[in-house]
């Protein structure tokens, strides 16, 4: 919807000038799409990527009834907007109008009003804005942008844990073991030799699996458990949605605009990533992707705690408890699955 009942949506061609620190040519300008909303507008590419969102009311008119006509979200003009189609500057000009009409007017409330509007858009900043762009970036962001930052993240967490565990046929048996598991896109699993406590997950579908996960146990079925854990966490709660609210407003902001987020964030977040334990998740909606698996929870339980007393739901409701499940790898995939990380 838009500001105004007579348009579902309202979309036209238009010629941005960036600001100075996101173009170094002052009269370089490019073609957008403008996008008319309910309290912005927003100017995104060809790839429909965002680019500039523009309050509605900060907008000003650099050059009154003159067409094509020029806009810019600040009196000082340093970024600009020209558009030439007449709906579009016609239902700008109408919003702008009733706001103008709208502002205070000088008088014994004034100072009042003033006050109170200041505290509501404070208010405002604090406690929706933060969620709300949160919210709007994750549904935004492309699975390119995804895998790049997941691969960022791995970069800085091998600085730490040492380059990832592979080896011919090690890699092709985790290869096998992701296929086996996976219950729509193949998981990236990445084997670490250390830095990983159990399991964890990143943007762009990579799960992260300690070695001991393959070394110290008999079978596949424990390392299974953790990866179809993570897919749970996953399906829960975007990846990119935890890293963005540790990161701020300001670098979601910065990511939703320009596409971009720097690489102290993301440093930041991996150590966070390898020292925070993985979120709780409920124990039918694990045991239930158990079964859609066809994969054992017993092993799993009995891996994250030896007495099974902490995971004796798991135990008891397996669902192949009494069924023979599925293999998950061949003997010899399982020995080349446990050997990937080399002596």
């Amino acid at each position: 919807m838009t500001a105004l009942s007579e348009y579902e949506r309202l979309e036209s061609s238009g010629l941005w000038r960036a600001p100075p620190e996101e173009n170094n040519d002052d009269d370089k300008r490019r073609e957008v799409i403008v996008t008319f909303g309910n309290a912005t507008i927003v100017l995104s590419d060809r790839n429909d990527k965002p680019l500039a969102h523009w309050a509605m009311p900060a907008i000003r008119r650099q050059n009154p009834g003159t067409r094509p006509a020029l806009y810019s979200p600040d009196k000082d003009a340093v970024e600009t907007l020209e558009i030439a189609d007449d709906d579009m500057i016609d239902a700008i000009e109408k919003i702008r109008t009733a706001i103008e009409r709208q502002r205070p007017k000088p008088g014994r409330l004034r100072w009042w009003i003033l006050g109170g509007s200041i505290a509501a858009a404070a208010a405002l900043a604090v406690f929706w804005l933060p969620d709300a762009l949160v919210r709007h970036t994750v549904s935004v962001l492309p699975d390119a942008k995804r895998l790049e930052i997941g691969q960022s993240l791995m970069a800085n967490i091998k600085r730490v844990s040492g380059q990832a565990c592979t080896t011919t046929y090690g890699t092709r048996a985790l290869d096998a073991l992701s296929t086996r598991l996976s219950d729509g896109p193949k998981p990236r699993l990445v084997v670490l030799a250390s830095g990983v406590t159990g399991a964890t997950h990143l943007p762009g579908g990579f799960i992260l699996l300690n070695r001991e996960l393959f070394e110290d146990f008999e079978e596949p079925d424990v390392a299974a458990g953790y990866i179809l854990a993570e897919q749970v966490r996953i399906r829960k709660t975007d990846p990119i949605e935890p890293l963005l609210r540790a990161a701020g407003l300001r670098a979601t902001f910065t990511l939703l605009t320009t596409g971009t987020i720097s690489d102290a964030v993301l440093a930041s977040y991996a150590e966070h990533l390898l020292t925070t334990p993985p979120s709780i998740i409920d124990t039918q909606e694990l045991l239930a992707q158990f079964a859609a698996a066809n994969t054992r929870s017993t092993p799993y339980a009995y891996g994250l705690d030896t007495t099974g007393e902490t995971t004796i739901e798991l135990i008891e409701a397996d669902p192949f408890a009494m069924t023979p499940a599925k293999p998950l790898l061949t003997d010899g995939q399982w020995i080349n699955l446990q050997s990937i990380c080399g002596e």
